[in-house]
């Protein structure tokens, strides 16, 4: 007697993946499965966890939660929720660490900013409004769930770290489905899962002034990495470049640097802390990142020299093939 066993052989494993706009930015997955239509179901619960969160944290949803809290919260604290609750807390957290140059508030005068109708405020707009940028104005109450601002006028706005927590759920998600080698990115935010099949991750890190060029490649493994350019939203006015990065202390784009790239082991830190680094320049920008042993830097200024934080060696050779991270 001859015993047959149904045996189901899966089809060819390959890469699968998908690029969406999402989020005023572009949004792509890219995993490996041994089942491609497996995978494609995969991709498709990213995109459905980065658009929820969307709803959940973009300001320019009128019945999102934090548009909520931005129409209330001066008057009367408001629940946020456990997971807008936990980043909002988070982003306050790096506020401190970054003594301010993180500052969620900072939308007090970046609403008045339409970079694609080429709209900025005016200086006694800017004056008035940054005398509400301030994380100090925020206050949580833990035991509540609730946000409270403490006066009127305060604004939230998560684009320094939403993005960050994006791609970190999106690879929760894939791991938590036995993924092992995957990427998924929002603008210029990137989480990746393992490496790609045997070799390390190419990243390149954009020319800030030469589009579709890479001025840096970095070979990487299972880490986030996140960049913050003045080259993404923006527009210029003779020789004066308006983009969406506000400096906090005045109210106006910050200068000194075209992009700050960190890397780390979570993204929703290296999101805030490109930012960061970026409105801090080089000097204070490259000594935060010193203190914290498990990140490392590398700013690019407004002359488009390279700096490298301690950890970091300038390579020998740049791999101009890589895939490019920029916001």
């Amino acid at each position: 007697m001859v015993a047959i066993f149904a045996i189901s052989i899966p089809v060819q494993a390959e890469w699968v993946g998908d690029a969406r706009p999402l989020m005023g930015t572009e949004v792509s997955v890219l995993l490996w499965h041994d089942d491609p239509a497996v995978g494609e179901q995969l991709v498709d619960q990213v995109f459905a966890e980065v658009e929820r969160i969307n709803q959940l944290m973009s300001t320019y949803i009128e019945d999102s939660r934090i548009s909520e809290i931005n129409r209330l919260a001066a008057e009367e604290p408001v629940v946020a929720g456990d997971e807008l609750f936990l980043i909002i807390r988070r982003s306050l957290d790096i506020s401190v660490l970054t003594l301010g140059a993180f500052d969620i508030t900072y939308d007090s005068v970046g609403q008045h900013y339409d970079f694609r109708k080429h709209q900025r405020p005016d200086a006694e707009t800017i004056e008035a409004e940054r005398q509400h940028i301030d994380y100090r104005l925020v206050d949580l109450n833990q035991a509540a769930g609730t946000v409270s601002f403490r006066e009127k006028g305060v604004r939230i706005n998560l684009g320094g770290i939403a993005k960050g927590y994006v791609v970190e759920r999106g690879v929760d998600i894939l791991r938590m489905h036995g993924i092992q080698n995957a990427i998924v990115t929002a603008g210029g935010d990137s989480r990746l899962l393992g490496d790609r099949r045997g070799q390390p991750w190419m990243v390149g890190i954009r020319d800030p002034r030469n589009e579709g060029q890479v001025a840096i490649s970095v070979p990487l493994e299972d880490e986030a990495i996140s960049t913050s350019g003045d080259y993404e939203r923006y527009f210029e006015e003779g020789d004066v470049r308006y983009h969406h990065i506000i400096q906090p202390r005045t109210g106006a784009p910050a200068s000194g640097v075209h992009s700050a790239t960190v890397f780390g082991p979570d993204a929703v830190i290296t999101d805030a802390l490109s930012t960061s680094v970026f409105v801090m320049g080089v000097d204070q920008g490259l000594r935060l990142i010193a203190t914290l042993p498990d990140y490392e830097s590398i700013v690019i200024d407004a002359a488009g020299r390279i700096y490298y934080s301690d950890g970091l060696q300038q390579p020998e050779a740049q791999d101009f093939d890589s895939p490019i991270t920029d916001e």
